[in-house]
């Protein structure tokens, strides 16, 4: 069971971490312009949104594990519904954008999100492995 230091609670993320970078609620002007550029169909362009916004974090490399491993977990299962991250929910303060809910395989831009933090925190994700986890 592994505490979150920021807030005190058990940490027990989902994949839908890795897209808080690309939340462009209340950054329409911003974030949103620079993301509309992109196209997450695009094998180049999801490479650069998963690089410069999904993976960069402040977390640490306990975090990083458990957050690798809620998408390890995720993917490994054939039913698990990835669109519905990117689905929009009026009641929640958050959005993507333009035409990202209907991107052609959302699974398989998770699937690069996993390889590419595999290479990214390749170190941070070996620390932890090396580590005894239940002590946490």
């Amino acid at each position: 069971m592994f505490i979150d230091i920021d807030d005190g609670q058990l940490f027990s993320p989902s994949p839908a971490f890795f897209l808080g970078g690309i939340d462009i609620y209340d950054r329409e002007e911003t974030l949103g312009v620079e993301l509309e550029k992109l196209d997450p169909n695009n094998a180049c362009d999801r490479e650069v949104i998963i690089l410069k916004y999904c993976l960069p974090t402040y977390k640490t490399y306990r975090h990083k594990f458990y957050i690798y491993k809620s998408l390890k977990d995720a993917l490994a299962d054939q039913s698990y519904d990835f669109a519905s991250l990117l689905k929009y929910d009026p009641e929640a303060y958050s959005s993507f954008p333009y035409g990202w809910d209907e991107m052609d395989d959302v699974r398989a831009f998770f699937e690069d999100i996993f390889r590419l933090a595999g290479i990214v925190w390749k170190y941070d994700l070996e620390r932890a492995s090396a580590e005894d986890q239940d002590a946490w």
